[in-house]
């Protein structure tokens, strides 16, 4: 298309003042990209004024289209930011720089480059979102012309887009770019793969041709029948799709192909119910494959109606059924409805806005750039559910999303204080995955935090960024408050309190161990990540050791949090001899004084600490518990009473056969105590299939 061509089809939406500017930035593009020329070997001019024409099909307004006729001119030529400014303004002028600043995502490099790349990507949306939609362009006009690079410029490169650009399109509601993109990456990726697929699909045209055509007359005479308008459109599979379906669904060419897909496009929302109904008398509906997203739209703004019906024969219809603005909505988007015609610069369409502002968040609280791109790829591939607040509200979560997701997405703060969960007026586990259509009601508690158990469970990068964010924090204060536990005690014996170290003893150990502050050293000393006898005697100086101190334990209470953990070796619970032994980036780790891990290291006083139960522990702790049973029905439901009647939980069972006639379980029961376990083991000695019980020792 030539730039008179494109300006004579801009008449159709924008003002001629518009278009003159539009103009001008094609001049101005042309004349800055003299002498270069692309792979092809055409005039590097075609591609800005390619991507322009992507645009304008889109009906974009006139700041986008300039920006894509000058998206390469800061990159590729002398011109700078403000030059461009001073010609075009500063809409065009971020435009083009937010555009530019893209140009060099190389996603097959180092992780930490793609990660660092796709942040800058975040926050260039996040100012002007037409800045990833003329790069969208930019790449979709690339895709087209990929054949002209090297093969494994064209991988690279088409990886790229499945992997980024294509979900973007996708999570914006661009339906036709985002499948046009799609076909073309694996094109580029895998062509002889699609070549054969076509062939195979030419080979069963003839016949499919056919079908459709009776399926369609069918359908025409149906909504004849009605009285209902409607335009009948038998949907093609691309190469791409069937390729994909294939390979995910783990279904055969043949099974894919017995699919039929057909749209309904009609006048009005009221029509797409009374088609819907027409098509359910004409074909049997299949149960559970009908999805309504006129009422309950995507996240994205796309609404339509699927039903999945079984035709003459047995065939598999599937059938949409929207209305001609949900089908422009559908395929362009966010560009379906944009609002910068209306000279609301910066305004964004809610449902991007809030995907954005949601990328925003998850970028302020990822630890770093890697933690950021996992997390936002999860959200780039949504497969929706939608539930419901008590209130009615519609949240939008991906498939196997969570009450804890679900809560996250409600507030960071409920999430952090949920406690439980209702799920349509009834108590269940908060890792269940929701179903589309139940209502959730979260329960919180003040004092409640996070789990680091819930990371196995949650899908939305939301709550996955905001329970990583807590439990830093978290396990941050409670390594400060351990490591200062342990220092006051490692300065015991010279005689030092903690609370009245000098400024400069606290600068001379920050400096030696090239801390930022003395918190800093508290916290490493908590995590065990530096040496407390070295940390003490640095702040002690000259002063000797009163050795008749060295040996006071640390009282556990059980409540110091993250900082303290119990060997899954031995499983020490209080009123056992215990030995605390400090791991680098774990704190401390109590043990049995006789657990076989810690033997060798009882001599170090680096690796081991002086450890004694609190007068006042509290909590839970795991106990091992072997018992020797005949084997006989119910044993294991008899136990489990006897451990409830106790007044202890059972967190582990298993059984194992040791002969025909005896059984050997293992069971982990959570118990206060040693006393409280001994009156666990004699309740379960009680019963009568018992024949021995021992205190299990994994060790």
């Amino acid at each position: 298309m030539s730039i008179d061509a494109l300006c004579e089809s801009l008449t159709d939406y924008l003002d001629l003042e518009h278009i003159r500017e539009v103009r001008r930035a094609y001049y101005y593009s042309e004349q800055a990209h003299t002498g270069q020329s692309r792979r092809s070997g055409e005039p590097y001019i075609v591609h800005p004024l390619a991507v322009a024409e992507v645009l304008a099909n889109m009906r974009m307004d006139h700041q986008s289209l300039m920006a894509a006729m000058l998206h390469d001119v800061i990159e590729d030529t002398g011109v700078t930011r403000d030059g461009l400014a001073e010609q075009f303004g500063d809409p065009v002028a971020d435009l083009v720089d937010g555009v530019s600043k893209l140009t060099h995502i190389q996603f097959e490099t180092a992780a930490e480059q793609q990660a660092e790349n796709f942040q800058k990507m975040a926050m260039a949306m996040a100012k002007d979102i037409r800045v990833i939609l003329v790069k969208l362009a930019d790449r979709l006009h690339n895709m087209r012309t990929i054949g002209a690079l090297k093969p494994e410029k064209r991988r690279r490169i088409g990886r790229e887009t499945l992997d980024i650009y294509a979900p973007i399109a996708n999570r914006l509601g661009m339906y036709e770019l985002r499948s046009e993109m799609q076909e073309l990456a694996y094109r580029a990726l895998h062509p002889m793969r699609l070549g054969r697929l076509e062939q195979a699909v030419a080979k069963v045209a003839g016949n499919r041709k056919r079908v459709v055509q009776e399926i369609e007359t069918a359908i025409r005479s149906r909504l004849d029948e009605f009285g209902l308008q409607g335009q009948v459109i038998g949907r093609e599979k691309q190469a791409n799709s069937i390729y994909r379906k294939m390979k995910n669904q783990h279904k055969s060419f043949a099974e894919i192909m017995d699919v039929y897909g057909f749209r309904v496009i009609t006048q009005s929302v009221d029509d797409c119910y009374r088609v819907l109904g027409a098509m359910h008398g004409l074909y049997k509906p299949r149960i559970g494959r009908f999805k309504d997203y006129i009422a309950i739209p995507k996240a994205n703004g796309y609404q339509s109606l699927h039903t999945t019906l079984v035709g003459m024969h047995g065939i598999p219809i599937e059938i949409q059924i929207r209305t001609e603005e949900m089908e422009r909505m559908a395929n362009a988007g966010i560009a379906a409805h944009w609002l910068y015609k209306d000279g609301q610069d910066g305004q964004t369409p809610d449902r991007a806005s809030r995907w954005v502002r949601d990328l925003m968040e998850l970028q302020q609280r990822a630890g770093d750039s890697l933690e950021f791109i996992e997390n936002a790829k999860v959200d780039l591939f949504p497969d929706e559910v939608y539930v419901f607040t008590p209130k009615g509200r519609i949240l939008e979560l991906p498939k196997g999303a969570t009450a804890v997701d679900f809560a996250y997405a409600v507030h960071t703060d409920v999430g952090n204080r949920c406690i439980a969960c209702r799920i349509d007026r009834t108590l269940a586990p908060l890792s269940r995955p929701l179903q589309s259509g139940e209502t959730i009601e979260v329960l919180t508690a003040p004092n409640a935090r996070p789990s680091s158990d819930w990371l196995s469970f949650v899908t939305t990068g939301k709550a996955r960024t905001a329970i990583r964010h807590a439990l830093k924090h978290r396990e941050r204060s409670e390594s400060i408050k351990l490591g200062e536990r342990i220092l006051a005690r490692a300065l015991m014996p010279y005689g030092i309190d903690l609370s009245a170290l000098s400024p400069e003893q606290s600068q001379d150990v920050v400096k030696a161990n090239h801390a930022e502050n003395f918190e800093q050293i508290l916290e490493r000393v908590g995590l065990g990540d530096l040496p407390i006898l070295s940390v003490a005697s640095r702040l002690a100086g000259e002063r000797d050791a009163d050795c008749s101190q060295s040996d006071k334990p640390l009282a556990i209470a059980g409540s110091e949090g993250m900082m303290v953990s119990y060997g899954r070796c031995c499983l020490p619970i209080p009123g056992d001899a215990i030995v605390g032994s400090i791991s680098r980036g774990k704190g401390i780790v109590v043990h049995q004084d006789r657990c076989r891990t810690v033997a060798d290291s009882l001599d170090n006083p680096e690796r081991t600490i002086a450890v004694t139960w609190d007068e006042e522990v509290t909590g839970e702790f795991e106990a091992s518990i072997r018992i020797e049973v005949i084997n006989q029905a119910g044993v294991i439901a008899q136990i489990a009473a006897a451990v409830a009647d106790a007044g202890a939980s059972i967190e582990g069972i298993t059984r194992q056969e040791r002969d025909a006639h005896i059984s050997i379980i293992q069971m982990t029961a959570g118990v206060k105590d040693r006393v409280h376990l001994a009156r666990v083991m004699r309740r379960i000695r009680s019963q009568k299939p018992v024949l021995r019980i021992s205190r299990g020792r994994n060790n």
